[in-house]
């Protein structure tokens, strides 16, 4: 499997898309339906009158393939992913990276590292906190702490790099963004912290899900 541990680091940090052929490789999908074929696999859906998974997914695979990975796929470079996005810290993953392309000229690796490089770095922070934490929770936790973490974006206190990325690509489109703390090392603990704490402000109320006690156990369990 393409990074079993460590694919959400890899594309949360560098924003690549995994296609379809890459998403039944790194088990994140059991199907690969063409999007030709979707309307008759709807129709067939619609005319089943049971909600047994075994039944459901009988149907779906009749309409399934088995997609090719591309030439180029991230899913062939999951041994350089596991060994350098599984490092503790992005400036621990930077370095990784950095002493791989050392190692050996490597056109992806420098791609990556150019991706990473020009993100924001207070992004880049708080987005592996959050897949780290993610990964030890359900999905309830899983919403509200994402709804702080937009929360806290959207107010812009600790870092304005929403807004200026906003700027960068939608209004000014230099594509030259100014982000500010500029670098990995200006950015300390307590400033990602803060993303991740309940907004005080009696304007911003925190995300409250409601009751679901009609799911089953093994559902509820996952919330």
């Amino acid at each position: 499997m393409l990074c079993k541990y460590f694919a959400g680091e890899y594309c949360g940090l560098t924003g690549s898309r995994l296609d379809g052929a890459e998403m039944l490789a790194c088990g994140l999908a059991t199907h690969f339906v063409p999007s030709t074929r979707l309307s008759l696999l709807e129709e067939d859906l619609y005319k089943v009158d049971s909600s047994d998974p075994v039944i459901i997914s009988e149907v779906i695979g009749k309409y399934s393939q088995q997609p090719h990975l591309k030439e180029k796929s991230a899913y062939l470079r999951r041994d350089v992913i596991d060994k350098c996005f599984s490092q503790r810290t992005v400036e621990d993953i930077l370095s990784a990276l950095e002493r791989e392309v050392m190692k050996k000229p490597d056109d992806w690796i420098s791609a990556t590292i150019q991706t990473l490089r020009k993100a924001s770095p207070m992004s880049l922070k708080i987005s592996l906190r959050s897949i780290r934490e993610g990964r030890l929770q359900g999905v309830g936790q899983c919403l509200v702490r994402e709804f702080r973490m937009v929360c806290h974006v959207m107010k812009g206190e600790v870092s304005k790099d929403f807004a200026e990325g906003c700027r960068a690509l939608l209004l000014d489109k230099d594509k030259n963004p100014k982000w500010k703390p500029s670098k990995l090392e200006l950015i300390s603990d307590g400033m990602v912290n803060q993303y991740f704490s309940k907004v005080d402000d009696e304007e911003w109320e925190d995300l409250k899900l409601p009751a679901r006690s009609n799911l089953p156990v093994s559902a509820i369990a996952k919330l």
